[in-house]
């Protein structure tokens, strides 16, 4: 089926070419080598083997690795895959691929294709000049990518090609971890330990495995591609660097879940044809708050496939606008004066036999086990705040957190009135008694009854429950989910582990002993706990003398990921080596200082090379209309306005060019600063005030310029034109 759409900027149509429509239940999966494709392409013994290791986290059978390796090939070349990879992630924050061909050739020169156990399971990409902070010197290239069954292979098409990419870890050569997947996995072994310990502590011996659950929602913004390819600042930055607000932004907040418009809608649905077929539960579309800004969400899932899922939504999000003529910016700040982006990361535990363990139960067990759970999440993020808040820094996010349309740099926890009261009643030894909106009994005397979906939602609550699961709402939308839920995950286990060694330590009956844990805990805890409005000075100030961490920017954020404390606790859960944890530190804060460094030549250089030379185009054309109207009528021609417009160019051209120099000298004094740290400060604080002083110059400048002699396309134009 052929559509044609028109692209309104250039008056040109071009082509989508679709085949015929058909229900999703029809194609969903099919180029994912799922349990379906398993079943029939693998011996039954061979079959039941594998999905032990997927399901129950088994260790791999070398033994039938060959035979995965061969079904896997047989079904990647009927799917018209020439090539193979494997698709990791290193620290870089996207994904990372080297192909080869199934071709090999025999002694007789006659072509085959091959696919062996050994290449499954293990490669060797020439990786050196990856990111390591240190953990390796760039002349050692060997690293190892190693399959990761727990994550199904796919089917990556582009253009007329396709490739089977098998999800894999990304080692070094000594075997640290290169790659943000390895501390996921790692992470996620020690939630099930720790709660499966709690669980039998309570009585549950029905589990076997506990899966941490994710579901993240993704925000961004489309353009048309040829608005975008005349802005060297979001083609080379992700962001529009200068630009005047629009008199029209989100004010009359027309574009929320409004009606979505057919180009876009016809994005929106090739976007999920795609994601479909790969096994990727895109569930929500819908039209954000700022104008051009959209949101897709998919249905939870265990979190290292969520986080696959997550990084093949970006990618397909940015390929699939191509197809359309758009562009699609991921940046959590693209446009100055408008919402930005983010990434809602809804986290949950559930256990194997499909059971909420946030989600309130149906017997007394159940709720108390409930509360420990809710306890030990609350507990975490008490304690840790400073690396949930360090687990989201980054030079984009900084625009964003904080800015009355995200959640602030401060991490609170929003549990909603009734869980609020359950809680202080726990706290207070208070007996309450149950209303008709209750719906379980915790079947102690002493303790009310709880509902669940009991309370409105706090948009502005970086860490709120909302039902069944938390939402921990700071998380950048073009950043990778991994570490903030490593992080999630490696913070609860330990308070999970905490709250168990109190219960064991008491007498008598174990729900009972869990109770007057949690009234312990929650004297400790609480101040974390907010209901109120987060984006208020009034919290801001509150929350200092709550002796809450707020850290608004990146670099001071990052140091908290090798304190004393960060470093014994992952550790202590085999998450991260202090080496591996220092690594990161060091590759974030490099990955700081070269994005801000980015940012700022690119700044300068449109200013001077673009904004410049057409302001004094207008500047000169404006002159000389002046000096023409006076030859004309003589020297009482009536042309003072025209004069004191002149002026005011010459004016703002001036202090522009001012403060570019400023700016330039800056950068080039920010080079002879070998400290990584102070260099970083001196960018955000230094150069990020600066940038602000040249942008706010340069837009009044747009603003009394001639619009066909200003270089860039306008706000108005990228956010109203699509």
């Amino acid at each position: 089926m052929k559509r044609f759409i028109k692209n309104i900027a250039s008056e040109r149509e071009y082509v989508i070419t679709r085949e015929k429509e058909m229900p999703v239940s029809q194609y969903y999966g099919e180029d994912t080598f799922n349990f379906k494709v398993m079943r029939q392409k693998l011996p039954a013994n061979v079959c039941k083997k594998l999905m032990r290791i997927i399901k129950e986290g088994e260790r791999l059978d070398p033994e039938i690795a060959d035979t995965v390796a061969h079904a896997m090939k047989e079904w990647a070349i009927e799917k018209g895959a020439t090539h193979f990879c494997h698709w990791f992630q290193p620290m870089t924050g996207a994904t990372a691929e080297k192909h080869d061909s199934f071709l090999e050739f025999t002694e007789f020169g006659e072509a085959i294709e091959r696919f062996s156990a050994e290449t499954l399971v293990k490669g060797e990409p020439d990786a050196s000049s990856f990111p390591s902070g240190g953990l390796r010197s760039t002349f050692e290239a060997r690293g190892y990518t190693a399959w990761d069954p727990s994550s199904p292979a796919f089917i990556l098409r582009s253009g007329i090609g396709a490739t089977l990419c098998i999800p894999s870890v990304f080692l070094s050569y000594t075997g640290e971890a290169l790659d943000k997947k390895t501390p996921l996995l790692r992470s996620i072994n020690a939630i099930n330990k720790s709660a499966l310990r709690v669980m039998r502590l309570l009585g549950n011996d029905r589990a076997t495995r506990v899966i941490a659950t994710v579901g993240p929602e993704q925000e961004y913004f489309l353009i048309d591609m040829d608005y975008y390819y005349k802005r060297p600042d979001l083609v080379l930055t992700g962001r529009t660097l200068l630009g005047a607000a629009p008199t029209k932004g989100q004010q009359l907040e027309d574009h929320y879940f409004g009606s979505i418009k057919e180009r876009i809608l016809s994005y929106m649905h090739d976007v999920e044809e795609e994601l479909y077929k790969l096994g990727i539960p895109a569930k929500t579309r819908h039209n954000e708050v700022a104008p051009s800004q959209y949101e897709i969400a998919p249905i939870f899932e265990e979190a290292n496939i969520a986080v696959d899922h997550n990084h093949l939504v970006m990618e397909t999000l940015k390929r699939v606008a191509q197809n359309h003529r758009l562009a699609a910016l991921l940046h959590e700040k693209p446009f100055a004066g408008i919402n930005g982006s983010g990434k809602h990361c809804n986290w949950s535990l559930s256990d194997n036999l499909g059971n909420n363990l946030l989600n309130p139960g149906k017997s007394p067990q159940d709720n108390v086990q409930f509360l420990v759970f809710l306890t030990a999440t609350i507990r975490a993020v008490y304690y840790h705040a400073d690396l949930l808040r360090a687990s989201v820094a980054s030079s984009g996010n900084d625009h964003r957190l904080g800015a009355n349309e995200a959640p602030p740099a401060i991490i609170s926890v929003f549990l909603g009135e009734q869980l609020t009261k359950i809680l202080n009643d726990i706290e207070n030894g208070i007996i309450t008694k149950a209303t008709n909106e209750a719906i379980i009994d915790l079947g102690l005397s002493t303790l009310p009854v709880l509902s669940k979906d009991n309370t409105d939602r706090n948009r502005t609550s970086p860490f709120a429950f909302t039902g069944n699961k938390f939402e921990f709402r700071a998380v950048g939308s073009s950043q990778s989910i991994a570490f903030p839920v490593t992080i999630l995950n490696t913070i609860v286990a330990e308070s999970l582990d905490i709250l168990a060694d109190k219960i064991e330590t008491k007498s008598g009956d174990v729900r009972q002993a869990a109770i007057d844990v949690i009234r312990d805990e929650i004297k400790k805890i609480k101040p974390v706990l907010f209901m109120g409005d987060n984006y208020s000075r009034e919290w801001e100030e509150e929350a200092a003398r709550r002796g809450l961490p707020n850290k608004k920017v990146t670099v001071e954020s990052l140091p908290d990921l090798v304190t004393k404390k960060a470093i014994t606790l992952f550790q202590s859960y085999n998450v991260l080596s202090p080496v591996e944890l220092e690594a990161r530190y060091t590759i974030r804060l490099e990955r700081y200082i070269k994005e801000m460094d980015i940012e700022a030549k690119t700044m300068l250089d449109m200013v001077r090379t673009r904004i410049i030379p057409a302001t004094m185009r207008y500047q000169s054309s404006v002159a000389s209309s002046c000096l023409r109207i006076i030859d004309l009528l003589g020297e009482k021609a009536p042309v003072d306005d025209q004069k004191k417009m002149c002026a005011t160019i010459t004016a703002l051209n001036n202090d522009v060019i001012k403060e570019a120099s400023k700016l330039d000298e800056l950068i080039e004094k920010a080079s002879t600063i070998h400290d990584e740290l102070e260099k970083a400060k001196f960018y955000a604080y230094t150069i990020k005030e600066q940038m602000g002083k040249l942008r706010a110059e340069a837009d009044m400048l747009e603003t009394h310029t001639s619009d066909n002699l200003w270089p860039f396309p306008r706000f108005w134009e990228m956010l109203f034109i699509s």
